[in-house]
């Protein structure tokens, strides 16, 4: 009872100490607030007269003292979960919305047109006989991160037609999965999506138990995930045991970042089926793709890859058990692989133990890293089959899709009077706020408690939200590279402390002040060099996926750190002021890095510069 009371009466307190203004709550003037307690920190950890940063300390957590208290209690006590909507608002935390099930069965016609809210689409047009629903320009927000469920959506339906047009296209996050979708339906059935997920930031889809045991129905991927950064996109038991299914992959990951796909048990023991690849991973940086188990013992089944993975920069594609044990299936490659770098092809265990197939390389070329294990001994024709020991050459607009103009810059270019191009700096991850460290101390946080953080956040099993906090918590866990010191922080008072360890306690820490000229070319102004152009280390801190705001830092020696006014190159009026790392010793970068496919060289060869963009930042020694 002591204990209650005395809690009690702290709450009171912190509350009463809450300054109004106007009506309005200014936590910052209430000693006990986490911005508050940032702001003290940095006095008395940081050993120089220079103004705080406020661009960091804004960062800070914007919970009320009443709330810190509140929500450190809960997570002591193993319940934050229990008031997690609360938590995720008053924290400014990502925290996906909970997709409940639905029960409807929806049996008319739909039409959804600018939607926006998460939703479960459970036992959606189950049974249904001809009709159409149609989900246009659905999701279409950077600033929405829709979380949307379709499970059970058309199963058993006969003649029934969907189509996905602008879906989720121009947003950040999108969390999208179809479970047992198409299932058991037959007619003249169809499923488009047209425009899907396009120019988004991270796109996570997956295609579950899909079209299985089906009768003649259609699926088109249309400029599906185009001129998008990053995703990942798995086709999981597609179209198991259908009959004349038809499926059409055009226009798949075009001009995108790096996005990754895997398809498994895809088409398997289906009768008379039809797939094309077409213009799939074109001027792609970096694609994986992964066939396993792909239309294993089919019958009279045809495959088409055309003009697949053309011009795209390294990659890596694996297939295998690919066609296993078939009977009269066709496969054509045709323009297959012909990368602009060398990408990565493994043919483990294709077309083995097939009777009378046909399998075609037409135009095929893998610049030398192809490997054929287990692969069937007949029925393969190689035609103009290329295996060339040199990288193609890249031309200058395949090399601005891949690496933004002005992402990468030489030293040299820092001068007053140069005009470049300014990269897109704009932070593209959505925004959260750092934890109290009274609460960050309390949750789990490695990749072995992973279970423990899910059931925090409540984050569904195979969501991107846990494959986002897997990859953050691996990269956090990876051993430092040789000579790299580093650690992940999920708190201001922990950014400070790991600055602080490696560069003393007389430190600034630096970004660039705002987004401007961006996309456009900029006029350098005056440049200042920091510790006066001497070579030095720094502290970089860039951005990780997670509920809560987490940088990984790291220590990077050898560098020469620059601040320099930005000017639009037509008025001369300064618009920004960009800080810039360039990095001397670069022996250790891989030779496909975006900054050598850019400038030329490779590693070791030359130095290599770049601006500090939206929300990273760089610590030095103040000068």
């Amino acid at each position: 009872m002591h204990n209650i009371m005395t809690t009690l009466f702290l709450l009171i307190l912190l509350s009463l100490l809450t300054v109004t203004l106007g009506g309005r709550d200014i936590p910052d003037k209430n000693p006990f607030t986490p911005k508050a307690s940032v702001a003290r920190y940095w006095d008395k950890h940081v050993r120089n007269t220079l103004p705080k940063p406020s661009f960091l300390l804004s960062k800070a957590s914007p919970m009320t003292a009443v709330q810190a208290a509140s929500f450190t209690n809960l997570a002591a006590t193993n319940t934050l979960s229990t008031r997690l909507p609360e938590f995720c608002s008053a924290a400014h935390l990502l925290c996906f919305p909970e997709v409940r099930p639905s029960l409807e069965k929806h049996t008319k016609d739909e039409n959804f047109q600018t939607y926006n809210d998460g939703q479960n689409f459970t036992n959606y047009g189950t049974g249904r006989v001809n009709g159409i629903d149609t989900f246009k320009n659905y999701s279409n927000d950077i600033v929405s991160i829709p979380v949307n469920a379709f499970r059970g959506y058309s199963r058993s339906s006969i003649d029934h037609r969907e189509s996905f047009t602008g879906y989720a296209n121009d947003i950040n996050v999108a969390d999208q999965s179809f479970n047992t979708y198409g299932s058991n339906s037959g007619g003249e059935g169809s499923g488009e999506f047209k425009n899907y997920s396009s120019n988004s930031n991270v796109a996570e889809l997956r295609f579950t138990t899909y079209s299985d045991d089906t009768v003649n129905r259609k699926q088109s991927f249309s400029s599906y995930n185009e001129d998008g950064n990053a995703g990942d996109q798995t086709f999981q038991s597609y179209a198991k045991n259908s009959f004349g299914d038809k499926n059409d992959f055009t226009g798949y990951g075009t001009d995108s970042n790096v996005a990754s796909s895997s398809f498994t048990n895809y088409a398997k023991k289906g009768t008379a089926s039809n797939s094309t690849f077409t213009n799939y991973g074109v001027n792609m940086n970096n694609p994986q793709e992964k066939f396993e188990s792909y239309g294993d013992g089919t019958v009279g089944a045809t495959h088409n890859f055309a003009n697949y993975r053309d011009q795209a920069n390294v990659g890596d594609d694996s297939f295998q058990s690919y066609e296993k044990n078939t009977f009269a299936s066709t496969v054509n490659f045709k323009n297959y692989g012909n990368s602009a770098n060398p990408g990565s092809d493994t043919f483990k265990g294709y077309a083995k133990g097939a009777e009378r197939n046909t399998v075609g390389f037409t135009g095929y070329s893998v610049n030398t890293n192809a490997t054929f294990k287990d692969y069937a001994k007949e029925g393969v024709s190689f035609a103009s089959y290329n295996t060339s020991s040199s990288s193609s050459t890249v031309g200058g607009s395949l090399v601005k899709r891949w690496v933004e103009p002005g992402k990468f810059f030489r030293e040299s270019m820092l001068k007053e009077g140069t005009v470049m191009a300014m990269p897109d700096i704009r932070d593209k991850m959505p925004q959260r706020s750092f934890l109290p460290r009274s609460i960050l101390v309390k949750l789990p946080f490695s990749s072995s408690k992973i279970e423990e953080l899910k059931s925090v956040f409540k984050v569904s099993d195979n969501s991107s939200m846990e494959k986002m906090m897997m990859e953050s918590l691996g990269e956090c866990e990876r051993a430092p590279s040789v000579g790299e010191i580093k650690r992940c922080v999920g708190s201001v008072e922990d950014m400070i402390d790991f600055a602080t360890s490696v560069l003393g306690r007389n430190v600034g820490v630096w970004t660039t002040q705002n987004v401007n000229g961006f996309g456009k070319n900029v006029m350098v102004g005056r440049v200042k060099g920091m510790n006066g152009g001497k070579v030095t280390k720094s502290v970089s801190c860039h951005q990780s996926w997670f509920p809560y705001l987490l940088y990984y830092c790291h220590s990077v020696p050898k560098v020469r750190v620059y601040e320099a006014d930005l000017l639009d190159p037509e008025s001369k009026a300064k618009i920004n002021h960009g800080v810039a790392i360039c990095h001397l010793d670069t022996t250790a970068w891989s030779p496909t890095h975006g900054a050598f496919v850019a400038l030329g060289s490779g590693p070791g060869r030359i130095e290599v510069c770049h601006w500090i963009f939206e929300n990273d930042m760089t610590w030095t020694v103040a000068d």
